[in-house]
């Protein structure tokens, strides 16, 4: 990324999604697109309160969004963020790609050019 917001963005994205739960929680999300963090908590291993932190957590990097409905907030994915990490992981892994071709390139070069020596190692060119 090239500018220090987007990167900011990515990198609170990829420390979201580092965590099980918090990628469990973007599944449910994704599957029910709307629930509360009492419903959410009733599908995972672990207590409502730590999915609402986890939810704070995953809000902050802008891959959830809570509204109040009534008493209630509940909870549905923003893709956007996602998108836009996903496009820096696409260009990283071209940049990579085009590297390794290069590699490449050079690696079947040098054979090319160590195959046309003369077999007894003299170059009486």
């Amino acid at each position: 990324m090239t500018d220090g917001g987007g990167a900011e963005a990515v990198d609170s994205v990829l420390v979201a999604l580092a965590d099980p739960t918090r990628r469990q929680l973007l599944d449910l999300l994704a599957a029910q697109r709307e629930a509360t963090a009492t419903t959410l908590a009733a599908r995972l291993p672990v207590s409502r309160q730590a999915v609402v932190k986890h939810l704070g957590v995953l809000d902050a990097a802008g891959l959830v969004s809570g509204s109040r409905v009534g008493r209630e907030m509940r909870y549905t994915v923003r893709p956007a963020a996602l998108d836009a990490t996903s496009r820096w992981m696409a260009a990283l892994a071209s940049d990579w790609d085009r590297r390794l071709a290069s590699i490449k390139r050079v690696a079947e070069t040098a054979e090319r050019e160590e195959r046309k020596e003369p077999e007894d190692g003299r170059t009486d060119r």
